[in-house]
């Protein structure tokens, strides 16, 4: 996750990459992030193995975990989307639309986006999963 991170914006902050050591208002305590993200490798590599998911949603589950878990000071979002596109693939399927605009935009895509992660917060997927493929 580290070098992915560097990868995207190593150019742009000189701490990419790094965890991030403050807290937040999104994510974990900054001590947790470590054996969280070892924690969410773990369990995905058990949903592959087990086939508990469909391979869409273990990518949705491993993007919604990781930005729960928000390990950077910044980029995290992006960083989350494009791991899971990364997943996915390895799974044998396309890289997700992700609601087919940008993002990094303020407004009604973007709205759509954190409601669907507010609902996954809640237990339900449902939402994530389409706007993923939207």
């Amino acid at each position: 996750m580290r070098a992915l991170h560097t990868r995207m914006f190593g150019e742009v902050w000189q701490w990419a990459g790094t965890f991030r050591t403050t807290e937040r208002k999104i994510g974990i305590q900054a001590y947790r992030i470590g054996t969280e993200l070892a924690n969410l490798s773990s369990d995905i590599r058990y949903w592959i193995a087990q086939k508990t998911f469909p391979p869409d949603e273990i990518a949705i589950r491993f993007h919604h975990r990781l930005v729960a878990i928000h390990p950077f000071p910044n980029g995290n979002g992006g960083h989350a989307r494009l791991a899971a596109d990364l997943l996915i693939e390895r799974l044998g399927s396309k890289p997700f639309s992700w609601g087919s605009g940008s993002l990094a935009d303020v407004g009604e895509l973007r709205a759509r986006y954190v409601a669907a992660l507010r609902t996954a917060d809640n237990h339900d997927i449902g939402p994530l999963l389409e706007f993923a493929r939207s």
